[in-house]
């Protein structure tokens, strides 16, 4: 038995990049070689000799992740490089349909990066077939386990490393059926979908959408579609959307909206359902219900103008000219939104599927879906980007143009008017003022041109005092808040919210434990009468109590609101002196009697102890007051006698007394 020569590996790419064409070239020959010589080998010999080549195994998991990573342009434009393609398909082909395939081939990185480098009709139906061997179930599974435990992690775990494996496992759900109900299989991937959506991360969202909606359609595909599964799951997004809405998230921020209206997964599922006859009032109810969560406008672009990039000088172009690298931002949008999907698509070919279906994207990601392409597209390159170059055409028209005005010409706003046209009245024209003599007095003085006064009456009588603007200071729109309009139903409710309140916190203040969760604690007194006052359940009590004692803050929020003082103060306590039930002194009195008291005992002037104060002067007068009622003989008295010593107690009797003072002295000369 020969053996053959063994594969060289495929080099990387800091290698591929010092090999000069005419080695790369010699290089695809020897591998295009080899791989007839292993293909025209016998099954047995095949599956003996080519299946142990350790080397021919590591040479096709490099080549097709390397292929499948960078593109099929690292190969060359040759014919060689496309001969080469095919060729390592057929020998991955054979390897996969023996009964037992090597396991370096059953690995989910080089099943999903041989769906990226070839396309879904080429290798669905051998990724399905071995689909169901054990080896690529342990990697899936295991794949599987991962991915959910990253998905839950959210900002915990690495979310470029999720990013990267969900877009490398799009191509192998997008090609296997088979594999996409393995991974909607129960309920956790979906909900770890759904549970990372959360997180602000545009470029890994889109990922998350791009799986679940190639998962979703990966049960309506192959010959028993498994459309019960998918009415669980689509029922499951359902519930989540809901419970996503009543959150406190924006409702259209949820994978389930951005699902169901960047992606046809509804009309998808729809038309397969019709094209089967299984279709039940509960798909049709979910599918309305998810209907529902679409985005406003959320396929709808503006339409910008195009911005025609002008060659400077370098040749002249004619009015019709077309210019193919030149693309609107509409088309532009629509191609990433086609590439975010299928990004293995080129540019250019998604362009032209575009042109073939009316600039539909729907249509566009359907047939790529179902593989359905015409003829001249599905030959066609998928790699293919936009050219950069324009082609130019010289324009045949060389008849000469007219020289441009060398001076612009200015405009203003004065342009056209009667000064323009000399048309002007000449003694309307001054330089300066008018008349410089005049001062502003004889300005205002002057009344020749000031309105008349029948004119202000009668604007006067046509205003009405009574008609004033609506003041809208707390309108919703100008404020931004909204003020209570008064209704009685909401100010009762929420005094009889702070009515409870303040009896369950007084209550807490008091003694703790009535908010004990024993059965004693429910069956005493206090808590009955508790109840009676607050109307709440127990449960509702002991919760109230359990929630304030895991806030601090809430109670002393309580304290300030419940035992500072409120501010009312129902009356207001004079403050003027009032007379005593037995009546003892008016106001007067009483001051002049206790001052005078003072004054005549401590102050007394005189020999011989005879005092000249006022000691006790009034003391025994009637109570009257002069701030009494006016009818009150009391309150008569009270005024006179104030009347009458006003005299004594101002400034009178002291002047008088230094005069005969100075009388008794006597004067100089």
């Amino acid at each position: 038995m020969t053996t053959l020569p063994p594969f060289a590996p495929f080099p990387e790419g800091p290698w591929r990049d010092h090999i000069v064409p005419e080695e790369w070239e010699a290089c695809l020959s020897n591998w295009i070689a080899l791989a007839e010589a292993h293909l025209s080998l016998p099954n047995n010999r095949f599956a003996h000799q080519s299946s142990k080549d350790e080397s021919l195994l590591s040479f096709l998991v490099s080549f097709v992740r390397d292929v499948s990573s960078n593109g099929v342009a690292i190969l060359g434009p040759s014919r060689l490089a496309k001969h080469l393609l095919r060729q390592c398909f057929l020998l991955v082909a054979r390897f996969l349909r023996t009964p037992s395939p090597p396991l370096p081939l059953l690995q989910w990185e080089f099943l999903s990066d041989l769906c990226r480098l070839y396309s879904k009709r080429r290798t669905s139906a051998l990724i399905n077939q071995v689909s169901q061997k054990s080896q690529v179930i342990t990697s899936l599974n295991a794949l599987k386990k991962s991915l959910i435990v990253a998905l839950d992690a959210g900002l915990k775990g690495g979310l470029k490393i999720l990013e990267s494996r969900l877009k490398r496992l799009n191509h192998l759900i997008h090609a296997s059926f088979e594999v996409a109900a393995f991974f909607l299989a129960g309920s956790d991937f979906l909900d770890g979908l759904i549970s990372c959506y959360k997180i602000m991360n545009p470029p890994l969202r889109k990922v998350i959408v791009t799986t679940a909606y190639l998962s979703l359609v990966g049960l309506t595909e192959g010959d028993s579609p498994k459309f019960s599964m998918l009415t669980d799951q689509l029922y499951s997004l359902k519930v989540a959307a809901e419970s996503h809405k009543t959150g406190p998230l924006n409702a259209n921020d949820s994978m389930v909206a951005e699902l169901v209206t960047v992606t046809p997964i509804l009309k998808q599922v729809q038309r397969r359902f019709d094209e089967s006859g299984s279709s039940t009032t509960r798909v049709k109810s979910v599918v309305a219900a998810l209907e529902g969560f679409r985005k406003p406008s959320g396929n709808i672009k503006p339409k910008r103008p195009i911005k025609r990039k002008i060659d400077k000088g370098k040749g002249a172009m004619t009015e019709d000219d077309e210019v193919p690298g030149e693309m609107r931002v509409h088309r532009m949008s629509q191609i990433s939104q086609i590439q975010d999907l299928f990004p293995n698509l080129g540019s250019g070919f998604v362009s032209k599927l575009l042109d073939e279906y009316g600039d539909d994207t729907e249509q566009v990601i359907a047939h790529l879906l179902e593989d359905t392409l015409p003829p001249h597209l599905a030959t066609a390159d998928r790699a293919e980007e936009l050219s950069p170059e324009r082609n130019r055409r010289k324009s045949r028209d060389i008849a000469p143009r007219p020289t441009p005005p060398l001076v612009p010409t200015r405009h203003n706003i004065f342009d056209d008017d009667e000064f323009d046209k000399l048309a002007v009245d000449v003694s309307n024209v001054h330089f300066g003022k008018r008349d410089p003599g005049k001062s502003a007095d004889d300005i205002l003085n002057d009344r020749s041109s000031a309105p008349n006064k029948a004119a202000i009456l009668s604007a006067l009588s046509a205003f009405d005092a009574d008609d004033d603007e609506r003041d809208d200071t707390y309108d919703v729109a100008d404020a931004g808040l909204v003020v209570n309009d008064g209704n009685p139903e909401d100010a009762d409710d929420q005094k009889r919210k702070d009515a409870n309140e303040e009896a369950l916190f007084r209550a807490y203040r008091l003694d703790p434990k009535v908010f004990d969760r024993d059965a004693a604690t429910r069956r005493s007194q206090t808590r009955t009468k508790l109840k009676q006052q607050t109307g709440m359940t127990d449960e509702a009590i002991e919760g109230w109590s359990l929630m304030l004692s895991r806030t601090p803050h809430q109670m002393r929020q309580l304290e300030m609101k419940y035992s500072a003082f409120s501010g009312d103060q129902p009356a207001l306590a004079p403050t003027a002196w009032r007379a005593s039930p037995a009546g003892s002194a008016a106001e007067d009195s009483e001051v002049d009697g206790a001052n005078s008291s003072f004054r005549g005992g401590s102050r007394g002037r005189g020999r011989g102890g005879r005092g000249r104060g006022r000691g006790g002067g009034h003391g025994g007068r009637g109570g009257g007051n002069v701030a009494g009622p006016s009818s009150d003989k009391d309150t008569e008295n009270a005024r006179r006698r104030k009347e009458a010593n006003k005299g004594s107690r101002a400034n009178h009797n002291r002047r008088d007394q230094r005069a005969r003072k100075m009388a008794r002295g006597g004067f100089v000369g």
